[in-house]
């Protein structure tokens, strides 16, 4: 009685560590992130620089593959500009200051063959990008998600993301 306890101990250790470094190993891009950084490659030269002088933001992916992204310029919140909802009376400054902000929500799929992420936008701050695809290259450093667009346009972005905990 003695031997099985002892291995149903050790198979639900084991089970446990194996579970643990296969989550270390491959970590899981679901989940809330925050916009570590964003840089820009500048093609003469090949180095790097803050996109915009700075941005922020925050990444969704949820289990039920839905995604959410908000990016904004740094300090973006800390502004003192009324901002009415739902009016066609909004001043020409507080029009300006949305246009530091870049959102939109949809659907997302993973192709782990490629570390490529589509994002399918469902809508978007940008009336034009209703409906588009966005490719994201990606990978883990540590607990540290890289990705890269694909599309040619954002290709020279890179964008560093911290998990929420």
């Amino acid at each position: 009685m003695n031997k099985i306890k002892y291995i149903v101990v050790a198979a639900v250790l084991w089970s446990s560590i194996s579970c643990q470094n296969e989550r270390y190993n491959n970590p899981s891009i679901t989940g809330l992130w925050k916009l570590e950084g964003m840089k820009v490659r500048d093609t003469t030269t090949n180095t790097w620089s803050p996109y915009r002088g700075g941005m922020d933001g925050y990444l969704l992916y949820g289990n039920n593959n839905h995604v959410a992204l908000h990016l904004y310029d740094n300090g973006y919140e800390n502004v003192d500009i009324e901002f009415p909802n739902f009016t066609d009376s909004i001043s020409l400054e507080a029009l300006k200051h949305i246009t530091k902000s870049y959102y939109y929500m949809g659907n997302y799929k993973v192709s782990e063959a490629d570390s490529i992420v589509s994002h399918y936008k469902l809508s978007h701050s940008n009336p034009s990008e209703f409906g588009l695809t966005a490719q994201r290259r990606f990978y883990f450093v540590g607990d540290t998600l890289i990705m890269q667009p694909v599309e040619r346009k954002n290709s020279r972005l890179k964008l560093k993301w911290l998990k929420v905990k």
